[in-house]
């Protein structure tokens, strides 16, 4: 096969008015991140200025005085704070997924769950909150993601290899047989304080982010960042098979390598958070608007998107309705269902 010479520097390199393009939504995004982080620090039923909340945070990392009392200081830094952390690390992580697994298919309805990761884990995470055994959730969950893998990416392969037609067939069917599952253990063993607890987690919720569980979904990010680096692949394969193969990329393993890493990163994410749609369907089509198709560009900008759409949602669903609290999967849905037919009425969403 003929092999494309590698571009020059300055082939590579964009126009400027590109970069200048590109430039802006991140450093606005990243504003507008930290300008929410802090204000989702002082919200809530008990309200912190935001001095006294930087301050208590400050304090904790370099072991001086609080601005606040201890119930105030534990609000801040050991509720609020890790939560915040959470959000926007299940939030980039879903946003980045959705990117990679839209270009992967070649579908504009694909998403991070399209794998049948999030049914899988919710049969870990249902089957341990049965049994009492709610410590042991993120690890439940995220072992029942990963055999759903397995089991997508077997079905696919026993069928004929793992094109883009397959897999997506392979994930729908692994998902329906998990949530059959989920359905009979609701049916057969759920009631009462598990019962709410399985409802929760279904319908997505950082409730119980804490400092145990949110370096998972930090971890998870870490595992994203890599996917930050293959926007070329991915312009490449979204032009389809033949083109890439043309371009030099190597179909077969960059698509399994990348299709791996989106499940692996979905199923530590779901396991501190539980399925929260629409943020790894819309995010990625809204940040289209700001910078184009070009993956290299797309995918920052998509993370930071994603990061702070989710804080928001989790903000509004924790603070709103206080003294009582939404699950967030609930918020995003709301905001994310009439958002993505905009863009779809709006011609924005194409095949």
């Amino acid at each position: 096969m003929t092999r494309l010479a590698p571009p020059t520097a300055a082939q590579a390199a964009p126009p400027r008015p590109a970069r200048r393009r590109a430039r802006w939504p991140l450093a606005a995004l990243a504003a507008l991140l930290l300008a929410a982080a802090l204000a989702a620090a002082c919200i809530g039923a008990a309200g912190v200025a935001p001095a006294d909340a930087l301050g208590a945070i400050a304090a904790r990392i370099g072991g001086g005085a609080s601005p606040l009392d201890p119930i105030g200081d534990a609000i801040v830094v050991d509720l609020r704070l890790p939560r915040i952390l959470a959000a926007c690390a299940v939030g980039a992580g879903l946003a980045v997924v959705g990117v990679v697994m839209q270009a992967l298919v070649r579908n504009p309805l694909a998403d991070p769950y399209l794998l049948g990761v999030s049914s899988g884990a919710s049969v870990g995470a249902v089957l341990v909150l049965v049994s009492g055994l709610a410590l042991v959730l993120p690890l439940a969950a995220f072992a029942g993601g990963l055999l759903a893998l397995v089991a997508t990416l077997g079905l696919a392969a026993a069928a004929g290899g793992a094109t883009p037609t397959r897999t997506v067939l392979s994930g729908v069917v692994v998902a329906a047989a998990a949530s059959a599952v989920v359905s009979l253990v609701l049916f057969w063993r759920a009631d009462g304080d598990a019962y709410r607890e399985i409802l929760a987690w279904l319908l997505g919720s950082l409730a119980g982010a804490s400092w145990q569980t949110a370096p998972i979904a930090l971890a998870g990010l870490a595992l994203a960042l890599p996917l930050l680096a293959s926007g070329r692949a991915l312009d490449a394969l979204a032009l389809g098979d033949s083109a890439a193969g043309a371009l030099g990329v190597d179909v077969r393993r960059t698509r399994w390598t990348l299709l791996v890493a989106c499940a692996l990163v979905t199923g530590a994410l779901v396991s501190v958070s539980g399925a929260i749609g629409f943020v790894g369907l819309v995010v990625p089509h809204a940040a289209r608007l700001l910078v184009g198709a070009g993956h290299a560009r797309l995918l920052p900008v998509a993370a930071l998107a994603g990061a702070l759409v989710l804080l928001v949602a989790d903000t509004v669903a924790r603070a709103a309705f206080d003294p009582r609290e939404l699950p967030v999967g609930i918020v995003t849905a709301l905001l994310g269902a009439p958002a993505f037919a905009t863009l779809m009425l709006t011609g924005r969403v194409r095949a």
